[in-house]
């Protein structure tokens, strides 16, 4: 909107441009409702405008735009300002005003003046006078800007005129900065004439801000136009700070802090308020703003009122500063001294407030030059939950503070190693050179090791596991000097986190028994019965030692080994048959510290190993909500897919679906899933087995067998030989019969057998031994199941027992007896139902029915043979052999022979010659 100014309508007083009027971006609306008043005042009716903003809106340019556009329509323009420097000369804005509107050489009556009070009537019809002859030559456009800033009498003035312009063609815009306290006795609407069109001048939109910028729409000028509220004069300010790669959230100018806090000095106790606002950030509160301003409640109250009507502060619960912009320019003001001391303060009232870790740590990053010692655990906290989140960056930086403290050689060791683990995701031989200092740092033997089991305590897998072996195994070697029970319960921490972590056969457990000397600390003892126990499990000798280990090991109360994924995971595959064991293995785990691993909430530990019991014992459930709960609780730290303690619930529970018939809820949780091979050997496998049964059991066997295949490999690898970690076996055999690969499902059922009865539990020797009367045939089949029953009858397995109990029934009705079919298929269903296996329960109740079916004496005859009976003696009058008998129905010839024998009873007749006609004689009505 540029216009030259028309020579025939100059425009008056010395503030006003004597060019085009300039262009201001995004200002277009706001001219336009300015120069919408022209027409009102040119038809000789006065009009009024106010134009408020907060500082830097840009008032003022506006106020002159409008008054250039003013002289190209016709007026006679004259504009004052108001200033702070000046607003205590009487008069100062009235004279600038009738400065601009007197004619030259027009004479004043002697003694007249503009300054009041003396001979005040006189002065203000002077004033009038003024305004009125001016008014006679053409329009009148009155600008006064800042008028906030006015003497008291010139605001007398032109309230004093405001009633008697009325019918005079004067057009009167003011400009106020927003919010600001009323000046003495007059009103803003008071010196405003007629009632005023107000406008607000609110901050620029992107485009408006672009244009300042110099830059082209789109994110950058967004983020600038966000950091200073699309107020023009910080865009000013901000500009020539924007160089390549710089965040405007970021940038701040010193001049800026400057000009604020001294237009702040006005007003009581803002200028302590306003730094503390801009240290305290988002942070700001009430309470902590008063207190680090060390400023009295009321009094601070009152500041903050007055500094949001201004738009310095927001108008919320949380008075920060309003631009970021504004915050950094008035932190770059302080001294640095002045600022680190104010964030340190800061921190000590949030940290007295129960504020969270991370905003205490921000505060603590930033007072760098003061020594905080209490801060130390608070920045480690801080960054423990930073590298959980996925800011390793951040992370480092709070640990790199915690070092500037004066640290025991103990606090510096952990706080080496865990600026090592943050490092490692970013910079790996940076935290190499990190572990080495830690190493040279070490003073005292005990704590060393404390904090090296910590370290592989606190790590998932993958990458970071190697690089806390690594540390671990450099600090074993430095406190190797202490004898086997000062460094045997890192090297047994060690080993498991070496086991765990690998793909591949995990190393030699003798290598860490062979000890120069017996060990004689209790906890060296629990640990070495841990790896004792867990060479029983790998093993796959003896259920009975590897329970009586573990055992062992859970003596103490110290249960941080069990804490070790890899411990754990298998410790609990053994220990859930055995209900003490379990109650005392979560009570070791119940402890009151959170988990050393930042992706395991509290109590997950315990939860699990519950879930697994109930599970084990056919609870189903009551296990589904104990991993269902748990899963919930991995989903809000992130760590279903990635912590192997997360990946084992999920996996867990997928298998209890299967067993429940939620086949679409298993599918959706496998479909979160990562199944990257790369994974750890228990989170990959246990999936891979889960993902195997609910494969199978929704019909794409020859995929879910290839899955069971899959899993079993990867345990031979790894040299685990105990059958009861996953019965992928069992199941694979099952796939491999429906397949019609019945010799795969022999060589799998004979292998299974054959590691269960070395094992020697129950669980896995029953789920054995029903697989066995699965690929075997007639009394073979039939023994096999019975054993299987007897002995899962002695174990918690009602699940597998219920199985057992199917197979069986099934195999029952399938020979021919049907009266104990029915028994014990009825023991099935209850079994089943009570577990709450409903796919179990359907397919037993499904053969109780055809079993029940088949004891009800044929229609066609009247000798009383079955359906089944009656069946076969057709086929064989027919003269078929029981060969082929036994094809066509799918039975075994031992089968047919049986229902034979039962038809021969019935008819009484002696064998086959007489069967026909013994048939034909039962016929009805033959």
């Amino acid at each position: 909107m540029d216009t030259e100014v028309n020579p025939e309508h100059p425009v008056s007083g010395a503030s006003v441009p004597k060019r085009p009027a300039p262009r201001l971006p995004g200002r277009e609306p706001e001219l336009s409702r300015l120069t919408s008043l022209f027409p009102v005042a040119l038809g000789g009716t006065a009009a009024s405008a106010v134009l408020v903003g907060e500082f830097g809106m840009g008032k003022s340019a506006t106020l002159h735009a409008t008054a250039a556009l003013a002289a190209d329509a016709g007026f006679t323009v004259a504009i004052a300002t108001g200033s702070r420097l000046e607003s205590h000369l009487s008069g100062g804005v009235a004279r600038q005003l009738a400065g601009a509107l007197d004619e030259p050489g027009t004479p004043r009556p002697p003694g007249t003046d503009l300054c009041g009070p003396a001979g005040e009537s006189e002065a203000l019809d002077l004033f009038f006078r003024i305004v009125r002859e001016a008014t006679e030559r053409g329009p009148l456009f009155l600008g006064i800007d800042n008028v906030h800033l006015a003497d008291a009498w010139s605001m007398r003035c032109l309230a004093y005129i405001r009633h008697r312009v009325l019918d005079l063609p004067v057009l009167i815009i003011l400009t106020s900065l927003i919010g600001h306290p009323p000046h003495r006795e007059v009103a803003l609407l008071e010196m405003a004439g007629c009632t005023p069109a107000t406008i607000t001048l609110n901050g620029l939109g992107d485009a408006g801000a672009a244009e300042i910028l110099g830059l082209a729409p789109g994110e950058l000028a967004t983020a600038c136009r966000e950091a200073t509220g699309g107020n023009p004069y910080l865009l000013q300010a901000l500009r020539p700070r924007l160089l390549p790669g710089a965040d405007p959230y970021e940038l701040g100018s010193s001049l800026i802090g400057q000009v604020l806090h001294t237009r702040m000095q006005e007003f009581p106790d803002a200028p302590a308020i306003l730094q503390a606002a801009a240290i305290l950030g988002e942070d700001a509160g009430f309470d902590l703003l008063a207190q680090l301003a060390g400023v009295d409640e009321l009094d601070a109250l009152q500041a903050i009122d007055t500094m949001v009507r201004l738009h310095v502060l927001n108008n919320s619960n949380a008075p920060t500063l309003t631009y970021p912009f504004v915050r950094n320019s008035v932190l770059r003001d302080m001294p640095k001294t002045t600022r680190a001391v104010n964030h340190a303060r800061a921190a000590k009232l949030l940290s007295e407030t129960g504020a969270p870790a991370e905003r205490v740590a921000a505060h603590l990053l930033e007072a760098t030059s003061i020594r905080i010692p209490w801060g130390v655990d608070v920045l480690r906290l801080s960054a423990r939950n930073a590298v959980f989140s996925g800011r390793p960056e951040l992370a480092a930086r709070h640990l790199r503070r915690a070092l500037e403290e004066r640290l025991t050689s103990g606090r510096r060791v952990a706080v080496l190693l865990q600026l090592a683990h943050a490092e490692f995701q970013v910079d790996p031989p940076a935290a190499a050179q990190r572990v080495r200092e830690a190493v040279d740092s070490i003073g005292n033997r005990d704590t060393a090791a404390f904090i090296a089991s910590a370290m592989l305590l606190s790590l998932c897998g993958g990458q970071d596991a190697r690089l806390a072996i690594s540390a671990a195994g450099q600090i074993a070697a430095r406190l190797d000097a202490g004898g086997p029970d000062a460094v045997w319960p890192l090297l047994c921490m060690t080993y498991l986190a070496e086991a765990g972590s690998r793909l591949g056969p995990p190393p030699e457990f003798r290598d860490f028994e062979e000890q120069p000397a017996p060990l004689t600390d209790p906890a060296a003892q629990r640990s070495r019965s841990a790896l004792l126990a867990l060479d029983a499990v790998r093993s796959g000798e003896s259920a009975k030692e590897a329970v009586g280990h573990f055992a062992d090991a859970m003596t103490g109360n110290d249960g941080e080994l069990f804490e070790q994924h890899y411990f754990f995971t298998l410790a609990t595959a053994v220990l859930a048959d055995e209900p003490a064991h379990v109650d005392r293995l979560c009570r070791v785990l119940d402890v009151e510290r959170e988990p050393w691993d930042v992706h395991v909430p509290h109590g997950a530990l315990p939860t699990l190993a519950r879930g697994i019991a109930l599970q084990a014992s056919g609870d189903l459930q009551r296990a589904s909500v104990h991993f269902e709960s748990l899963l919930r609780r991995f989903d809000e730290r992130g760590g279903t897919t990635t912590c192997p303690v997360g990946v084992l619930c999920a996996a867990k529970l997928v298998e209890c679906w299967v067993d429940l018939g939620r086949f679409e809820a298993a599918t959706s949780l496998l479909d979160r899933m990562d199944f990257v091979a790369s994974q750890g050997l228990f989170t990959h496998t246990y999936l891979l087995y889960a993902r195997g049964r609910l494969r199978v059991a929704t019909g794409y066997t020859r995929f879910g067998f290839e899955d069971l295949l899959s899993c079993g490999r990867r345990l031979a690898h790894h040299g685990m030989r105990f059958p009861g970690f996953v019965p992928w076996r069992a199941h694979a055999a099952r796939a491999a019969l429906a397949l019609a690969q019945a010799d795969d499902a022999a060589r799998l059922a004979e292998e299974d057998m054959t590691a269960s009865t070395r094992w020697g539990a129950a669980r896995p020797l029953g789920t054995a031994l029903t697989t066995m009367g699965l690929v075997r045939e007639d009394d073979e089949a039939e023994r096999a199941l019975n054993k299987a029953i007897t002995t899962l009858r002695a174990s918690p397995a009602r699940l597998q027992l219920a199985t057992a109990l199917t197979e069986l029934g099934t195999l029952q009705a399938r020979h021919g007896q049907s009266e104990k079919a029915i028994e014990t298929l009825r023991q099935a269903v209850e079994l089943s139902e009570h577990c709450g296996a409903r796919p179990l329960a359907r397919r037993a109740a499904e053969e109780l029915r055809s079993a029940r079916r088949a004891l009800t004496p044929a229609k066609d005859n009247e000798h009383g043979l079955t359906r089944q009976e009656n069946r076969i003696a057709v086929m064989a009058a027919q003269g078929l052999t029981n060969r082929e008998i036994a094809t066509a129905l799918h039975l075994t010839r031992r089968t047919v022979e049986l229902h034979l024998s039962g038809a021969y009873r019935k008819l009484g007749i002696p064998g086959r010659a007489e069967l026909g006609g013994a048939l034909a004689k039962s016929q009805r009505g033959g």
